[in-house]
């Protein structure tokens, strides 16, 4: 039997129920042939039935067929207008939505509501509270979700004037009583920036759900209050993941790493709910920071088991975690097993810095010649990761191509090349650093500042480091005081030293350990033993500093440099700790200074038992007995050093000449110039003689005839370094010599008249510090 034909009246019914189900099915082919009948049926003069086929294709973003039913459309009401402006607005067609806006006869609270919702979820948030006062002065009523929304635009803006007032319209209206406004509220002083009224909101809200409390945590969080947070959290009646999130997440965020990973046990255990992107992502990071590579395991074997989908955020977390736990082989597997595109630039640092942890420079290089988008980040990794593995030419040449094709260097990849500089004691690539640096805008930063005063410090200008200095003095900072202290020390300064030392504490700066280091190191080249005593008591009883190794040597210095070696003797036996190597070598280069073979016999003896193989105690007592005149002693030591097979280190002096880098060894025979530089040193010895310069024979410690050991002392590596530098270079200009070791006495002298002669100033750096010769004098 067939079916009665549908009537007038019951059609329109009967295909908007079609519509209804097409939509609900996302069956829009199906609706498509509904809006065929609709036109071979002539049914537009149903304005619900075209409404429900306008909102149809206007759901499936369809907005061009939409608005050619709305054209159609013989009667349209505020349903119909309101769909369109919603239709555009979902679809990012912001303009459109507003012109349709625009032409609607009577726009209501929906249609209102609707333009700043889309507003709203494109970021327009200016455009949506211009649009709200619009709607206020025209004297149409909002809905809370209008004010929700407002609210959430004055939140992304941090808008919080605008946001009291809308607060004061709620109160005004008694909109307030809707847990979804007082959410937004909420969530507007909080991220506005008034917690305190946030948690007033909160204290008088008389229903709560599980998003009231959760943006409570988020905000105790977010301001570090940690105890806060966890008090709320445990008054929570119900959780979802987001408040676990929460809490994880905070903890991480704020340092509680161990707390973080405690709250994500016991999600585990106590909770039905299964962890997210988010709740994995933090749980992951926790274990990167506290370099726990178990617990990191864990969590991947729990992924595994539960097949998670390791992508994205997850994924970068992972890898992160691997490569600061020590295990950038896993890191490196799982980045071959899913690829490099989802990664980020976080992830794939941390794999360069895994890998250089390991000293493993190779793979890290080819990860970062495979990033595509390598930021200033990447750059640093991977010049810091050159630098701590002794690479300093791989250093700076990476650091000139980051200048050529990358990103503008940060103050923390400029801090790292002037500590690459440093080391080289280039002062031609540390000026060329500090232009970068003044032309990036970060000179003037501490952690530039700082390094800049420690590479011109150790290049040999101090001068330059005192400029650097003077420009940053103001930031009263332990850090960049100390280093100017240090810098001073190190090149003879003592006085200067002391007195920015005292400077500083009258300011108020409080030094730290590396501070007194540099004083002590002051008095010790200034022979001020009384200041120095005074300063490691001041040290201890007045800054609460506990002594170092590295303090406990400067004494023993201090006090053996000025030739009270009995009294280093006994603060020796006295220290609280074990003497290492370096406290019984500074006794014993004092006994040498001083003859005291005896005391320096038993120096050696502690000191070859500390380290069996030091070349310098064998060398340095020989040379005492030599200097006291015991060339059997002396030759007994250097029979026995034979015997164990320790080798001597040679004597090294360089000087760089137009990026090109010279070094001299004791007569040496393999320069290219050796017969000029050889020559030019003869004719400079018999001129500094005329001057009245001795040669100090008692330098070279072998038993020779007195003219054999005058020809030894005229071909000492630094000598010829600095012969170098005079036949290279123009008049006036100052040499810059480096040398290993320490300078000989009769190098020392000699080089004063040098100085006289040449009317150059010659700044020697040894092992232990600078040395400025000019006019005749050092520092």
């Amino acid at each position: 039997m067939s079916s009665n034909p549908l009537s007038i009246s019951s059609a329109p019914d009967y295909y908007a129920s079609l519509l209804q189900a097409s939509l609900k099915t996302k069956a829009i082919l199906a609706g498509k042939s509904v809006h065929a009948q609709i036109i071979k049926q002539g049914l537009f003069s149903s304005v619900y039935l075209l409404n429900n086929l306008l909102n149809l294709y206007a759901k499936y973003g369809l907005t061009c067929d939409a608005h050619h039913v709305f054209d159609e459309m013989p009667i349209r009401n505020s349903f119909s207008w309101n769909t369109m402006v919603s239709g555009y607005a979902k679809g990012g067609s912001i303009d459109s939505a507003r012109q349709v806006f625009e032409q609607i006869p009577e726009p209501d609270s929906v249609s209102w509501t609707t333009m700043i919702v889309g507003y709203n979820q494109m970021g327009y948030y200016g455009n949506a509270l211009r649009l709200f006062l619009d709607m206020i002065s025209r004297s149409v009523s909002p809905t809370q979700f209008t004010i929700t929304n407002i609210l959430a635009s004055c939140a992304s803006m941090k808008a919080l004037d605008i946001g009291r007032k809308v607060h004061s319209f709620v109160v005004k209206h008694g909109l307030g009583s809707y847990v979804t406004v007082a959410n937004s509220l909420l969530n507007m002083y909080a991220k506005a920036g008034d917690p305190a009224r946030a948690s007033i909101i909160f204290n008088r809200m008389r229903l709560r759900n599980v998003s009231s409390w959760n943006t409570m945590i988020s905000l105790h969080m977010q301001s570090g209050n940690v105890n806060l947070a966890r008090a709320q959290f445990e008054e929570m009646a119900e959780r979802d993941i987001v408040s676990w999130n929460s809490m994880i997440t905070g903890y991480n965020q704020n340092g509680f790493d161990i707390e973080a990973l405690q709250i994500f046990s016991e999600m585990l255990k106590d909770s039905s709910l299964r962890p997210d992107k988010f709740t994995l992502a933090s749980a992951l990071s926790a274990c990167a920071n506290l370099e726990n590579l178990r617990i990191g395991q864990q969590i991947h074997a729990h992924m595994v088991r539960t097949e998670f989908d390791v992508f994205g955020a997850v994924e970068n977390s992972l890898i992160t975690m691997y490569s600061r736990c020590g295990g950038v082989q896993t890191a490196q597997k799982i980045i071959e097993k899913n690829g490099i595109s989802d990664l980020n630039i976080i992830a794939l640092t941390a794999l360069i810095d895994g890998y250089v942890k390991l000293g493993d420079i190779t793979p890290a290089r080819q990860i970062f010649d495979a990033l595509k988008d390598r930021d200033v980040i990447a750059w640093t990794a991977m010049i810091v990761g050159y630098e701590q593995n002794g690479m300093n030419d791989d250093a700076v040449e990476l650091f000139r191509l980051m200048l050529m094709e990358g990103p503008k260097p940060n103050n923390f990849t400029l801090a790292a090349m002037l500590s690459v500089v440093s080391s080289l004691a280039s002062l031609d690539h540390g000026r060329q650093i500090h232009g970068a640096a003044m032309r990036s805008g970060e000179a003037l930063s501490v952690s530039v500042s700082n390094a800049l005063v420690a590479m011109y410090a150790k290049a040999g200008s101090v001068d330059a480091a005192r400029r650097v200095f003077h420009l940053i003095d103001w930031h009263y900072d332990t850090v960049t005081w100390t280093s100017m202290i240090v810098a001073l020390a190190q090149h003879g300064l003592g006085e200067e030293a002391i007195e920015l030392f005292e400077k500083m504490l009258i300011l108020g700066i409080r030094p730290d350990h590396i501070t007194y280091v540099g004083v002590l190191v002051a008095c010790t080249h200034g022979g001020l033993v009384e200041k120095g005593k005074s300063y490691y008591k001041m040290m201890q009883y007045v800054h609460k500093i506990e002594p170092t190794r590295s303090h406990y040597a400067c004494m023993i210095d201090l006090l053996g440099r000025a030739g009270l070696l009995q009294e280093a003797q006994e603060f020796i036996q006295k220290m609280p700790i074990e003497p290492d190597n370096i406290a019984w070598g500074s006794l014993l280069s004092s006994c040498k200074v001083h003859k005291n073979a005896e005391l320096a016999k038993v120096a050696a003896e502690r000191l070859l038992l500390i380290d069996p193989d030091n070349s310098g105690a064998f060398i340095a007592l020989a040379n005492v007995y030599a200097a006291c005149g015991k060339w059997a002693e002396a030759a007994k030591v250097r029979k026995s050093m034979k015997e164990k097979g320790v080798k001597k280190d040679q004597g090294l002096s360089w000087l760089q000449l137009r990026h090109e880098v010279h070094v001299f060894r004791v007569d040496d025979a393999l320069h290219p110039q050796r017969d000029a530089v050889h020559a030019m040193m003869g004719k400079i010895w018999d001129e500094i003689k005329k001057m009245g310069f001795i040669p100090d024979t008692g330098s070279v410690l072998h038993d020779l005839d007195e003219e054999v050991k005058e020809q030894i002392l005229k071909h000492h590596s630094e000598k010829l370094a600095i012969a170098c530098g005079l036949l290279n270079t123009p008049d006036n200009t100052t040499l810059r010599i480096m040398k290993n070791l320490r300078v000989c006495n009769d190098c020392h002298s000699a080089i004063k008249f040098i100085s006289k002669l040449v009317g150059r100033e010659i700044i020697v750096r040894d092992a232990t510090r600078f040395h400025h010769f000019k006019g005749g004098a050092c520092s």
